[in-house]
């Protein structure tokens, strides 16, 4: 009889073991559903997050904006080893980095600017761009940049000493300039205009035009550096004129390109940069 009992209290003692282990093995898969749990809801939070964040990076992205400017107008923009230089390419690249935005440069000839901007073609433009009032009505302009006015220039030698002694005789100048609408509304000569500058200086030193009427700074420039006193300046300055960077009529960057002058002009760089081309630093600046 004691054996039996001992028997059926061995039984037992095992039976409550095994009941023991079997609940703390199920423990441990619950504890593991927990844990999965939470992974899967800290996975979720970081993936929000990260998408949070590309959106708030996408909402900050700095803006481009395209410029069209020509390549042939020293000392403003020129090639020069094949990369384009110049006051306006570093005035315009000053800009961009005061206001914080982005700019693609795009070269074309000037002509092709003028017409370009009104179309909405490019977000603005820089080319030495003379402020006239017939292009306003087409075009806006940031402030005045730089002040300009033409002059007329001649081969060494030559006979004529102003604008006044040019009727009936052959002066070059630049499709689409002003000093164009100046010989067209101002004098008798024969135009001929041609696509770039150079190429009418380079007629008047061939003898194929008389004179070449154009913007001052180029003529002084190239009368200086690449004719070594061949081609001279004759006359006085005509018409006081001021240039300007060219936008859609409409644009919201006018005001934003302005505000980025002004504090160029306050913290010296627009000095730096005038000085830099022009020998000289603008009084005040």
């Amino acid at each position: 009889m004691k054996k039996v009992l001992l028997f059926l209290l061995m039984s037992f003692i095992l039976m409550f073991a095994a009941a023991c282990g079997e609940a703390e093995d199920t423990g441990g898969d619950e504890d593991t559903g927990v844990d999965a749990e939470t992974e899967d809801a800290a996975e979720e939070e970081t993936e929000g997050t990260e998408e949070d964040s590309e959106e708030a990076a996408s909402d900050g992205e700095t803006e481009t904006y395209s410029v069209a400017t020509d390549n042939n107008y020293i000392p403003f923009e020129f090639l020069e080893d094949g990369e384009l230089v110049g006051f306006d390419i570093d005035l315009i690249n000053a800009i961009a980095d005061e206001a914080g935005f982005e700019i693609e440069i795009e070269q074309m000839e000037f002509s092709g600017i003028v017409a370009a901007i009104p179309s909405e073609r490019f977000d603005m433009g820089i080319a030495g761009m003379t402020i006239t009032e017939e292009r306003q009505e087409n075009i806006d302009f940031s402030q005045p940049y730089y002040d300009a006015g033409l002059v007329l220039a001649v081969k060494d030698g030559s006979d004529i000493q102003s604008i006044d002694d040019v009727d009936g005789l052959t002066v070059a100048t630049r499709v689409g300039s002003t000093s164009e609408d100046y010989l067209n509304e101002n004098t008798e000569a024969n135009i001929e205009a041609f696509p770039e500058i150079p190429e009418a200086y380079q007629a008047v030193l061939t003898e194929r035009a008389d004179a070449v009427l154009y913007d001052l700074p180029n003529v002084q420039y190239y009368a200086e550096t690449e004719t070594g006193g061949e081609l001279q300046i004759v006359g006085d300055t005509l018409t006081g004129e001021q240039y300007g960077i060219a936008f859609p009529k409409g644009s919201e960057l006018v005001d934003e390109v302005d505000a980025a002058i002004d504090a160029l002009k306050e913290d010296g760089t627009f000095g730096d940069i005038y000085e830099k081309w022009f020998g000289d630093r603008p009084e005040g600046l």
